[in-house]
C-alpha cells in the first residue's frame, strides 16, 4: 500500500522547512554568488575540474578576405550588347569602351570569345583575357588611365 502523502510534503508549515535558520536557503549566498561570480576566487577548484578552458584566449581569428568580383569574356560581350541596345555604350579611341569598375568588377577572366574591337578598363585581368581582346584589335587599360576620370 502506498504512502498517504508525498515525501515533499514533509516539514511543510515549519517556517524553514528543514533549511536551518531563516534566510539560509534564500538568495545567492548559498551558491557562492550569481552566475560566474568567484571563478577566479572561491570557485577556482571548480574551474580547474569542470571548465579548464574558461580563462584565456583560444583559437585564431582569421582576417577578412577582400573579395574581388570577376567577369568573364562571355559576360563582357553580353554587357556590351546590352549597353549598345540601350544606347549607353561609350567610345574611346574609336572603339567601344567599357569601364568595369563602374559595375563593381575588379578582374576580367578569359572564358569566352571576343568578336569585336573593345577597350576595357579594369583593375586586374588574366593573360588569356588580354590575349583574346588584343587578337580582336582591342586593349585592356587600368581605370587610372581612363581620360577624364580622376584615379
Amino acid at each position: 500500500m502506498g504512502t498517504r502523502h508525498r515525501k515533499s510534503r514533509k516539514r511543510r508549515g515549519s517556517r524553514t522547512c528543514g533549511w536551518g535558520q531563516i534566510g539560509q536557503h534564500r538568495k545567492s549566498g548559498s551558491r557562492g554568488g550569481h552566475g560566474h561570480a568567484g571563478m577566479h576566487k572561491h570557485k577556482w577548484t571548480w574551474v580547474l575540474k569542470y571548465a579548464p578552458d574558461y580563462f584565456g584566449r583560444h583559437g585564431f581569428h582569421r582576417p577578412n578576405r577582400r573579395e574581388i568580383r570577376s567577369m568573364n569574356l562571355i559576360q563582357l560581350m553580353t554587357l556590351v550588347e546590352n549597353l549598345e541596345r540601350r544606347g549607353e555604350l561609350k567610345t574611346l579611341e574609336g572603339a567601344p569602351f567599357v569601364n568595369l569598375s563602374e559595375y563593381g568588377v575588379g578582374k576580367l577572366v578569359g572564358r569566352g570569345r571576343v568578336d569585336r574591337r573593345l577597350v576595357v578598363a579594369v583593375e586586374s585581368w588574366t593573360e588569356k583575357a588580354e590575349k583574346m581582346i588584343k587578337e580582336a584589335g582591342g586593349k585592356i587599360i587600368s581605370p587610372k588611365e581612363v581620360p577624364g576620370v580622376a584615379g
